[in-house]
């Protein structure tokens, strides 16, 4: 399943939506122009094994990781579902608290894959578990707006609308099943997809979307 809008938009320009795939975008220009893309992703991803709470300077990666993309498909893909929901998201908590949201949710994402992989030396890096966050946001806020989305149906693409309840928790539970084979399946654990970021970004986004909201009722502004 492919998202392609969300059928109830909101008004208001998304700036911090716009304004985050900007960053993110440029951070990933300075990754293909680096001298070696090798040591620049080092340098800011996030390898758990560097990992030394007595050192400020190893843990500044939780939250410089999320800027870093492994190439176009991975940032594309992260753009693009950040900036169907994102948009909803930020019109509802206010620019100020959608950016919270969007960082901590990162930085907690980051901090839940390093917990199960700690000894790991493969780079951590993406903006999947914030933009995770902001799923979750969407589907506290909005669960009966209805996504349009492109599904295949016998090898046929087909543009289905799809309740956001629906699609967002379909996506969660495959994310924690995958998480749970990463662990059991050994030869996952150094290097793949981190599910468990996703599930942590996830499950922060839950927490962080349900006290926003209730100290700010109006769901309509920007």
């Amino acid at each position: 399943m492919f998202p392609l809008r969300d059928s109830n938009p909101l008004r208001g320009f998304p700036v911090i939506t716009l304004g985050l795939i900007l960053v993110d975008i440029y951070v990933f220009v300075q990754q293909l122009l680096a001298p070696s893309i090798e040591t620049f992703t080092v340098q800011y991803a996030l390898v758990p094994a560097n990992v030394n709470f007595s050192d400020f300077g190893s843990l500044t990666p939780f939250l410089t990781a999320n800027f870093l993309h492994g190439g176009f498909l991975h940032i594309a893909s992260n753009m693009w579902f950040l900036w169907i929901f994102g948009d909803n998201v930020e019109a509802a908590l206010g620019k100020i608290k959608y950016l919270f949201l969007y960082l901590i949710s990162g930085i907690l994402a980051m901090l839940t894959q390093y917990f199960f992989f700690q000894e790991s030396t493969i780079p951590m890096l993406g903006a999947s578990g914030a933009v995770a966050g902001v799923l979750a946001g969407y589907l506290i806020l909005f669960p009966r707006h209805t996504i349009d989305t492109l599904v295949p149906v016998f090898l046929f693409p087909v543009v289905i609308g799809i309740p956001a309840a629906i699609m967002i928790v379909y996506w969660f539970v495959i994310q924690f099943f995958s998480g749970i084979t990463s662990i059991i399946d050994t030869s996952a654990i150094y290097g793949g997809v981190a599910y468990w970021a996703h599930i942590g970004g996830f499950l922060a986004g839950i927490i962080l979307t349900g006290i926003l909201k209730n100290s700010k009722p109006n769901y309509g502004s920007n």
